[in-house]
């Protein structure tokens, strides 16, 4: 790991500074994403991966992730093998990636397809996946959310502490098996070739493989985004019993749910269009909107 040492700096200068240490020309340079990570697509068909300050070690851990993927048969998107990973600048990471061919997301079936490989994978020592924690972030996310009003954010944090003593009840939240994490048809690539490529591997973790299956089947059942073919189609890939049928489904999907709002509220305070999302999202969750939910992607 390369360290560089620098007072806190925007994404591209964090690129500039890492790219030098690498020897990488970022003239040209390309922004493809401004989320939770920041990417660029960089000459030569690499691209520059930057985390959020200090989760370097998340970083690290998703290299091993693509390495260890590449091994046992999944393809994933490649590291830049020639390149050294990862860098550090004012405790954001850089990592280095192959630039994906020409992709479309993948339908529902393709997606189930990936899944079931990845939880038939066995548990690997490297790299050392952490446990799924399907309440991280929700409540530091709620309670710095300033544009929520009071009333809201106290629903939140009591809805987050019930979800919570309803998920410890759950047998199945001893659940062990390789997980993705994000698992959604954006986040599987399929190019020209018809073989899917699984992306964003940051979340990759052990835990009860109903965290993979939860968002498609909220998607089908909450938002209606999925036909019933379509969900047919996923059911039949995945060759597992419907997750909307059993008991432990509708916990399962409120938390997911409440992280999706959440995640909204995070990005409320700087950007007016996730300020106005998150109060919509939050009269659904409180029971004044009905089902099916628009949601807006952010």
């Amino acid at each position: 790991m390369l360290r560089v040492t620098t007072d806190s700096k925007p994404a591209w200068d964090v690129l500039g500074a890492a790219a030098a240490e690498a020897g990488i020309e970022t003239e040209g340079a390309q922004l493809i994403r401004d989320g939770s990570n920041v990417m660029y697509r960089l000459p030569g068909g690499i691209v520059a991966r930057i985390g959020r300050p200090g989760t370097a070690d998340t970083a690290h851990r998703e290299v091993e992730t693509a390495t260890w993927l590449a091994g046992e048969g999944i393809a994933a998107i490649k590291v830049v093998e020639e390149l050294a990973q990862l860098v550090v600048v004012a405790e954001r990471p850089v990592t280095w990636w192959h630039l994906l061919p020409p992709h479309r997301p993948a339908t529902p079936a393709e997606l189930a397809t990936v899944l079931k490989a990845v939880h038939s994978l066995d548990l690997p020592t490297r790299p050392e996946l952490p446990l799924h924690n399907p309440f991280a972030d929700i409540a530091p996310r709620i309670r710095a959310a300033t544009s929520i009003n009071p009333d809201d954010r106290d629903w939140l944090l009591h809805r987050l502490t019930q979800l919570q003593a309803d998920y410890h009840q759950l047998e199945t939240t001893h659940g062990r098996y390789v997980l993705h994490g994000d698992a959604w048809q954006g986040n599987v690539a399929v190019p020209d070739d018809g073989r899917p490529i699984l992306l964003d591997l940051e979340a990759f973790a052990i835990g009860p493989k109903q965290w993979d299956l939860v968002q498609i089947a909220v998607d089908y059942t909450d938002f209606a985004r999925l036909t019933d073919a379509d969900y047919k189609a996923f059911l039949t890939a995945y060759g597992d019993n419907d997750i909307t049928e059993t008991p432990e489904f509708r916990t399962f999907a409120d938390i997911q749910e409440l992280r999706w709002v959440a995640f909204a509220a995070s990005k409320a305070a700087s950007n007016a269009d996730a300020a106005r999302e998150t109060c919509h999202r939050i009269a659904c969750l409180r029971g004044r909107k009905p089902r099916p939910w628009t949601w807006s992607a952010l």
